[in-house]
């Protein structure tokens, strides 16, 4: 069954479904329920003390033919009370122990999704908008904690409270017990139909709180552009677009939603004139004393309340439902590039010790299938400790070659290898990731920074480093006059997205987290092609501190860095067309020789020959 298949069925499951299909992935939950039902089973139990007690009262107590029975009476009363306060214990220790085990199970549940998030390949993260995927993480898991919690309770108290009413009823009176589920008989088939199309409406719902999300998080992030073009009308018009299509999504639901409540409102009242009207006319007859009829009368109360607050149950499970199917969605979703760790333990094989080489076998790779191959039968191998650069224009496949060897990606036919001749080729799918991400740091060009210090930036590539000890690597690195001129030196927040930084300077935390990182394969994506001249002497000595004596692979924008480079790839098209040093290429003709020259006017601020 293909992946497309299986969504589709999910799409059209029922409630039940998703249900089962969830609490498979919370063991947490399933814990704890054995003990919350039968708190539940007391505390409903207790509902239907009152009901007998009037019975009792009446009939016995007050209609005694040796008159009014006073001590009955409050033996009654007081029997009433004792359990009154044991429903109340019993309800809140209920209460206390859904909300603990749902919050325990929705907390794993949360956690799994965020991890199974980044388990999956950058190119479905790159296909789903990123607000649409916080938002089943986020508001989708809370929307179901709150129908746990609040459904949960009111859902189990119901379902009891109507079982226990329906027995007594009939201990009371088998006859009008009949005559009230033949009232509801036609309730039943209604709001079958109706859950049906709340699973509809309230999935649009869902949709629509991850696409309002999504927008605000865009106009958000990408404030600045919004400000710099003018046009913040343009973005409000799409923000409100969004939440209007949301406005809308929710009237209709809660149309559905107000059919379920008048239709359970209506049989409801049906029920009660039915039972009055039946249940004088049996009394009449003597089949039923008047403290009995009193009694079922309570009974029928408590039959009835859990069918008008289905309506709110139903309302909220089936908007829980919705979103528990998105986030299982995700869980559900099958990573491209799989963790062999996870996938097969008995494959993985390790890295061969020392400096680490790159070989290519055939390897070709396509960003959707049918579409042009990204790189086309890439076939090659380099040398451990060779610095290469890799150059060509927009679009050749530079980056595409980047995440290949950091297994962001895997290809769709050849190998990626690594390893060395001497001490053998080793298969990436067969690497863990723990191993992989050790030995293989990718530093990519916008130099993304935490929310955090520049220390504690830097110590994502090691963690367990002292303030001291980050002070020491920026001084290896040539950098050390520069964070000591921080407002707070290694200390110094840097803000979310390292916005409290200039671009370069972004760069520069980076290039010090891959150094403490100390990998035998270093990956970058052009540091130095968006900063300053000032900032680019740094970083281009920082550089060749880092490089020295690794292998590095370079995505290079400016041929600086391929002139400095051992080894020159130049890729066109998804093939590699040239290989050499600079000195060899630029001196033949080829495309690196015209790249080069390109290069060199546009640094020297000269016009391009007209053709």
């Amino acid at each position: 069954m293909t992946a497309a298949t299986q969504l589709e069925d999910r799409e059209h499951e029922g409630a039940l479904a998703t249900l089962r299909r969830g609490l498979r992935m919370m063991p947490e939950f399933r814990r704890g329920l054995p003990v919350t039902f039968a708190l539940a089973l007391v505390a409903t139990a207790g509902r239907v003390v009152v009901p007998i007690a009037v019975q009792q009262v009446i009939d016995r107590g007050l209609a005694s033919p040796e008159g009014p029975d006073l001590g009955l009476v409050s033996w009654l009363v007081a029997a009433c009370a004792v359990v009154v306060v044991l429903t109340a214990v019993a309800v809140y220790r209920m209460n206390v122990r859904l909300f603990r085990t749902t919050e325990t199970a929705l907390a794993g549940l949360r956690e799994r999704a965020f991890r199974h998030v980044h388990d999956l390949s950058v190119l479905h993260q790159q296909g789903q908008r990123r607000g649409s995927l916080v938002s089943r993480v986020t508001s989708d898991v809370d929307q179901l904690s709150v129908f746990m919690q609040w459904g949960g309770v009111l859902g189990l108290v119901s379902v009891g409270q109507l079982v226990v009413a329906t027995v007594v009823m009939f201990v009371y009176s088998w006859q009008l017990t009949l005559l009230v589920l033949v009232c509801f008989v036609p309730l039943v088939f209604a709001v079958r139909w109706f859950a049906r199309r709340l699973v509809q409406v309230y999935g649009v719902v869902r949709e629509r709180v991850g696409d309002v999300l999504a927008a605000v998080s865009e106009s958000v992030v990408g404030a600045p552009t919004v400000r710099a073009y003018g046009v913040r009308a343009r973005t409000a018009e799409r923000l409100d677009a969004a939440i209007d299509r949301h406005y809308r999504a929710q009237v209709d639901a809660q149309k559905v939603t107000a059919a379920v409540f008048v239709s359970g409102e209506f049989v409801a009242a049906v029920a009660n004139a039915a039972v009055v009207v039946v249940g004088v006319l049996l009394g009449l007859a003597g089949d039923i004393t008047p403290g009995t009829l009193v009694a079922f009368l309570f009974l029928v109360t408590l039959f009835v309340a859990p069918v008008q607050t289905a309506s709110e149950v139903l309302n909220e499970a089936q908007n829980a439902v919705a979103g528990f199917r998105r986030v299982l969605d995700v869980l559900d979703t099958e990573p491209d590039v799989r963790d062999p760790a996870v996938a097969a333990p008995d494959r993985v094989r390790e890295l061969p010790a020392g400096p680490l080489g790159v070989r290519f076998e055939h390897v070709t790779f396509r960003y959707a299938p049918g579409a042009r191959a990204a790189l086309d039968d890439v076939d090659l191998t380099i040398a451990p400790r060779t610095r290469a650069a890799i150059v060509g224009e927009t679009g050749s496949g530079k980056t595409t070659f980047a995440k290949l060897v950091t297994r962001l990606m895997d290809p769709v036919e050849g190998r990626v290898l690594l390893g060395s001749a001497d001490a053998g080729w080793v298969p990436l799918p067969d690497v863990a990731f723990s191993s992989l991400r050790a030995r293989v740091v990718m530093v990519p060009q916008d130099g993304f920074l935490f929310d955090a210090t520049v220390a504690d930036n830097v110590r994502y590539g090691r963690p367990g480093m002292t303030d001291d000890d980050v002070v020491a690597a920026f001084g290896d690195l040539g950098l050390g006059p520069w964070v000591a001129g921080l407002p707070a030196g290694v200390g110094t927040p840097v803000g979310q997205r390292g916005e409290s930084l200039s671009a370069g300077e972004r760069q520069l935390v980076a290039v010090a987290r891959a150094y403490v990182a100390d990998p035998h394969l270093l990956v970058l994506d052009e540091a130095t092609s968006a900063v300053d001249p000032a900032t680019e002497q740094r970083l281009t000595r920082a550089l060749d501190t880092l490089t020295e004596g690794r292998t590095t692979l370079t995505i290079a924008h400016r041929l600086s860095t391929a002139e400095r480079a051992d080894e020159v790839l130049v890729v066109d098209a998804g093939h590699v067309v040239q290989r050499g040093t600079h000195a060899e290429l630029v001196d033949a003709e080829g495309p690196y020789a015209r790249l080069h020259a390109s290069w060199r006017r546009s640094s020297a601020g000269e016009p391009e020959p007209v053709a």
